[in-house]
């Protein structure tokens, strides 16, 4: 475990990040009073995040089961349709 100071770590960030892949952890210090330790994340072995694993927002949830939200689709297409229907229905024309 290595330690450093604040200042150390201002100074060369984007240094200390990377090498906190080879090292278990990295303390990092104020005026000699550890304030804070920086460790790499481990990566889960053999598991891959898909849709059914992944928790969704309430929002995106209600999407999914509204049939609103495709795979393969740029969302920003979902949205505009969703505002064109919300708009379209506000202006009392039918689809």
């Amino acid at each position: 475990m290595k330690t450093i100071s604040l200042r150390e770590l201002h100074n060369d960030t984007g240094k200390w990040i990377r090498s906190v892949k080879d090292e278990e952890e990295i303390i990092i210090t104020d005026r000699g009073v550890a304030i804070a330790s920086m460790k790499p994340i481990k990566k889960a072995v053999g598991k891959k995040l898909t849709w059914g694993t992944v928790k969704l927002r309430p929002g995106y949830a209600a999407l999914m089961k509204a049939g609103k939200l495709k795979s393969n689709i740029d969302s920003s297409i979902g949205i505009s349709e969703d505002r064109t229907s919300r708009d379209n229905s506000v202006a009392g024309i039918e689809e």
